[in-house]
């Protein structure tokens, strides 16, 4: 009888703490939504209106302030939203790939100093980008590739945060044995990696390559500190630069509507692939 009773308990404080998570998520939802929305409002608004009231209802100058953005011969949006395209994706491919790869050999190989290497990349993983700014920088005049694209992708080879989910994710789901069935049947490493390793790990990969392009998207402090000329500037930047206009001619739609426009590819990656994020985040935490 007390073990019945328990169980009732037992039962209704699950019951109770589900219902409280499914509160708390979905206040949270409506909260990124209510900004979503917030921002499609003031984007169809006049600059004037948007100094002067808070409004919940969505105006008439959505085209209007897109035309004048499209018309301000200081922003190139089309050629910012190619940059930014081109940089996500490079590095997105370049992170992925290679931090899988660095996973894969100090996951499925013995060698000497295994463990100082994992150390040492871990190490690496602690220091913050800012840190390195000024001797980055330094590195990359010398080099002579100021005002390029090549410091903005290349570095991303060398991603410490996704080695270390690739080689988290490779020891639940990634059996050692069928490494060995394919050196037996005679694959050679860079055949096995590539057409044996990478589909088991698809969906990891596709949870680091989208969090690696909307990251880059969003990167506003490397791109300001390498880009100088207009033409290679991505859409952070000429956010920032939009938003620092002089003030007299300062246009707070037009602001609003860029951000709208540099979220939309955002949305739809996470459209197409969110189930990509679900099953990479909870396919590792099973056994395999």
């Amino acid at each position: 009888m007390k073990r019945g009773v328990s169980g009732k308990g037992a039962k209704a404080g699950l019951a109770l703490t589900r219902s409280v998570c499914y509160i708390v998520l979905i206040l949270l939802s409506l909260l990124c939504i209510f900004s979503f929305y917030f921002l499609i409002v003031n984007a169809s608004r006049p600059h004037a209106e948007i100094m002067s009231e808070l409004s919940l209802s969505p105006g008439k100058y959505l085209f209007k302030n897109l035309s004048n953005l499209l018309a301000d011969k200081n922003i190139s949006l089309l050629r910012g939203l190619f940059n930014s395209l081109f940089i996500s994706a490079c590095t997105a491919a370049l992170t992925s790939y290679f931090s899988a790869m660095t996973a894969y050999g100090i996951y499925a190989y013995n060698f000497r100093f295994k463990k100082a290497a994992f150390t040492f990349i871990m190490m690496i993983m602690m220091v913050p980008t800012q840190v390195s700014a000024v001797g980055f920088i330094q590195l990359v005049s010398g080099m002579g590739l100021m005002d390029t694209f090549y410091p903005l992708i290349l570095p991303s080879i060398a991603a410490p945060v996704v080695f270390y989910f690739m080689k988290s994710y490779m020891e639940s789901v990634l059996p050692l044995e069928i490494v060995e069935a394919a050196r037996v049947d005679g694959s050679n490493e860079f055949m096995t990696f590539n057409r044996i390793i990478l589909p088991v790990i698809k969906p990891a990969l596709a949870v680091q390559a989208i969090f690696s392009f909307v990251a880059n998207w969003n990167n506003y402090f490397t791109p300001q500190l390498i880009i100088n000329s207009d033409k290679n500037k991505t859409i952070p930047i000429l956010i920032a630069q939009l938003r620092s206009a002089d003030y007299m001619k300062f246009d707070l739609g037009m602001v609003y509507i860029m951000i709208f426009v540099a979220i939309i590819p955002l949305l739809i990656v996470y459209i197409f692939l969110s189930k990509y994020i679900i099953k990479g985040l909870t396919l590792g935490s099973v056994k395999g």
